[in-house]
Order: structure tokens, then C-alpha cells, then sequence
């Protein structure tokens, strides 16, 4: 560390940060990815084919492809085993939504806990979806006598812009936040995706009592995630034994390739979960 320089100051964090980073993706180069290679099986792809900046700016409409209404997803494309070709409709619709979902371990995993939902990931970054896209795939086919991950999908999109094009009002249930990128920058916090404005989008297409979920290994980072719900007067704070009862919270600690790293480092999860509120009536 510099001179002069202190861990509250965030330059430090930034570079704390960016170090344990390096560290993470160079341990990744030696995990062995754990495939059956047979001549039934699909090969599940690898990472390092899917090379992709760790970063996106979330204010580039990065030539991206979106509805103008929620009525307008062609869902089937994503959901094929829920599309009725005798009524042209879906027969569900999505209610459970990772947000910046990376790699997919969180889709993955939720899929067999939620085999009636249709469970979807949404991320930014292109490499990074097309190997999530690629994962599901891989999976269907392994599992085709089971149709096991048929209700897991992921598309490119910038929930921080068009998140309501994509949901129609009170739909969602659940909506995950999994170590979303910190932006340590005070310039740059205007960029993180728990903020006022963002979370009344949130509130709008999450359903009343539905969920809220919120982990990082930032603690400066929980603590503004955690300040800006607390303060929205739609949302209200879980307890901590609702949280260690709750299936998906434990999903959500061990699930993604982030959560891993982290507890491979055996460094510190930061969880919060709030319920959406019910819309005051106004007189």
C-alpha cells in the first residue's frame, strides 16, 4: 500500500478489489471443469472460450435487442416445453428473475428446486451469454429423457434500461441480485443497480409479497444496497431466521461461480432480502 493511503480510502478499496480479482481468475485457470465426455453426452462449454471484459457500461444501449411491451417477447424461443402450439400461447409465464446472472450456477441450481417456474437470467455482457446459452442447451440435451432445465433460460439485456419492457406489472416473484459489480468510484455509483429510481422499476414488476434477494462480498456495497431498500417505502426487511430458513438463500451462497470463488477465499457474505410492500392506496 502506498503511503499515506488507508483502507477507507477507496482508492485502496479499488485496488483490494482488483487484486483479489487478478487472484480469482488466475486460480480459475487451474479448476477443472467437470464434463462427461461420452457419445451421448453434449460437452458442457468451457470459460475460457468465452473470454469477455469483466465490466459493461450499463448506460450503452449496446446495440441491444428489446420489446417495446411485455406483449411483444416471443417467449417460445427461450421456453420452447411451454408453448402450446395448439393455443399459440405460453403456458406460464416468468416469475423468477437473476439479474446479471454471469455464469448461470444460479439458474442451474434454482431449476430442479423450481421445476413448475420459468426461471430467467439476464446479463449484459455477450461472451457471457452466449455461454450461459450454450450451458442450457448442453443441459436440455443431457437431460432430454427427464426435460430437466427446461424452465431455466437467458438472454442479453440491460435491466438497468428496459427491465419493464421485458415484465408486465406485479409478475415477477423473485428477483436475485448476486454480486453485482461494486463501482467503488464515488462518480461511478450512480451505475450500481440498487439505486431510488431502479428499485421503483423493481417494485413495479415484483408482485406484492414477493422477494427481493441481495448478496455481495462488498460491504460497502450491502450497506448502499441495503440503505436504499430500507429507505424505499415499498420494500421491508426480511429477518435473518427467515433468511436461514429460505431454500433459495441457501441456493444463493453456494451457487454462483462468484459465491465460490468467495468461499474458497473463505472471505464474507453479505445477504439481505426484502419483501415487496403493498401499494398504499391513495385517497
Amino acid at each position: 500500500m502506498k503511503a499515506g493511503m488507508s483502507l477507507d480510502d477507496p482508492s485502496s478499496k479499488r485496488q483490494a478489489y482488483r487484486a483479489k480479482k487478478q487472484e480469482d481468475r488466475q486460480e480459475m485457470k487451474h479448476v477443472k471443469i467437470d464434463t462427461q465426455n461420452t457419445a451421448n453426452k453434449v460437452d458442457l462449454p468451457r470459460k475460457r472460450f468465452y473470454r469477455q471484459r469483466a465490466h459493461s457500461n450499463p448506460f450503452s444501449d449496446h446495440q441491444l435487442e428489446y420489446p417495446l411491451s411485455p406483449g411483444d417477447m416471443e417467449w417460445k424461443l427461450l421456453y420452447p416445453a411451454f408453448y402450446d402450439e395448439s393455443t399459440g400461447l405460453m403456458t406460464k409465464q416468468v416469475t423468477i428473475a437473476d439479474i446479471g446472472c454471469g455464469f448461470g450456477g444460479l439458474l442451474v441450481d434454482l431449476s430442479p428446486q423450481f421445476p413448475d417456474k420459468l426461471i430467467l437470467g439476464m446479463e449484459i455482457r455477450v461472451q457471457v451469454t452466449n455461454y450461459v446459452e450454450d450451458r442450457i442447451i448442453a443441459l436440455r440435451a443431457n437431460n432430454a429423457e427427464t426435460s430437466a432445465y427446461q424452465n431455466i433460460s437467458v438472454l442479453r439485456g440491460n435491466a438497468m434500461k428496459f427491465l419493464p419492457n421485458f415484465f408486465h406489472k406485479a409478475q415477477l416473484e423473485k428477483m436475485f441480485f448476486c454480486f453485482p459489480d461494486p463501482h467503488f468510484k464515488q462518480r461511478k455509483h450512480k451505475a450500481r443497480i440498487i439505486t431510488n429510481t431502479l428499485l421503483s422499476e423493481y417494485a413495479y414488476v415484483l408482485k406484492e409479497g414477493g422477494v427481493v434477494y441481495t448478496i455481495t462480498d462488498v460491504e460497502d456495497l450491502h450497506n448502499w444496497m441495503k440503505k436504499h431498500l430500507e429507505e424505499h417505502p415499498l420494500f421491508e426487511r426480511l429477518s435473518s431466521q427467515w433468511e436461514e430458513q429460505d431454500a433459495c438463500v441457501q441456493i444463493m451462497r453456494n451457487a454462483t461461480e462468484e459465491g465460490k470463488k468467495v468461499a474458497r477465499k473463505q472471505g464474507d457474505k453479505f445477504i439481505a432480502c426484502f419483501k415487496r410492500l403493498p401499494t398504499p392506496t391513495i385517497i
